[in-house]
């Protein structure tokens, strides 16, 4: 038995559907493995995994962070499921603001955002 096909057994076993890279679309895999790098860097090198039920519940919640408030570089700091903001322009405005933070992941990861 080839060696991708006793991994997708193990993989199926645990209840996860493979998921292949399609054909010619080189950024595909690119995207995966920037987004991959980015949860190992910014959130399992942090945290200490206490067991399987624990695992889903701080993915998904780094995943809301990372697609409803991450500002993301390469699309202008636009969220990916958020529009961007309004520009302040006003001077007075910008002298007056006040930032509102809030602790996700029992302070592991911090969000920021203007109060209103």
């Amino acid at each position: 038995m080839p060696l991708h096909a006793l991994f997708d057994a193990i993989l199926a076993d645990a209840g996860i559907t493979v998921v292949r890279s399609g054909v010619r679309m080189p950024r595909m895999n690119s995207i995966m493995e920037r987004w991959i790098q980015a949860c190992r860097h910014e959130l399992l090198d942090r945290t200490l995994i206490w067991n399987h039920a624990h695992l889903p519940h701080v993915l998904r919640e780094y995943e809301y962070h990372h697609n409803q408030h991450r500002p993301h570089r390469g699309i202008s700091n636009a969220r990916p499921l958020r529009p961007l903001p309004e520009p302040i322009t006003d001077p007075a405005t910008l002298t007056r603001l006040h930032t509102h933070r809030h602790d996700r992941l029992g302070g592991l990861i911090h969000e920021y955002e203007n109060a209103a």
